[in-house]
């Protein structure tokens, strides 16, 4: 997708730190016990604008040695949306402080996980955004 008026807004640097690589980390030690288990990367990028939405996803690249497409990424969009350490709800509330002057977060939803390649699976996340102006 290209450049949009919200692309300087979430530069992949302020995402990242938004949402740091070690989540990934964090996530599987809480579903899995052990960190080490982890098949996956998980990285949240902006994807663009459209009409009235935000497009961002969280990208699950497949980490060496192991099986992404082995990793039950297809019931993931159901447990980002409730998983504390995840944490949608908070992503969600720092993406509307980064939009300042520039409209404000609405309702959000995460979609089903898309096949990008065998190494790398998307779940979308799709935000409302709602102008500033009355």
């Amino acid at each position: 997708m290209g450049e949009d008026r919200f692309t300087s807004i979430f530069k992949p640097e302020k995402m990242a730190a938004m949402f740091p690589p070690n989540r990934a980390d964090q996530f599987f030690e809480a579903l899995l016990g052990d960190r080490d288990e982890g098949a996956y990367d998980i990285a949240l990028v902006y994807s663009g604008a459209r009409e009235d939405e935000l497009h961002f996803a969280f990208q699950l690249t497949e980490r060496p040695g192991k099986c992404l497409s082995c990793s039950l990424t297809y019931g993931l969009p159901h447990v980002f949306s409730r998983h504390p350490i995840i944490d949608i709800a908070s992503v969600v509330r720092e993406i509307d402080q980064m939009l300042y002057g520039h409209g404000h977060c609405g309702q959000w939803r995460v979609e089903a996980t898309r096949e990008a390649s065998r190494q790398m699976h998307v779940i979308p996340l799709i935000i409302g955004l709602q102008s500033d102006n009355p």
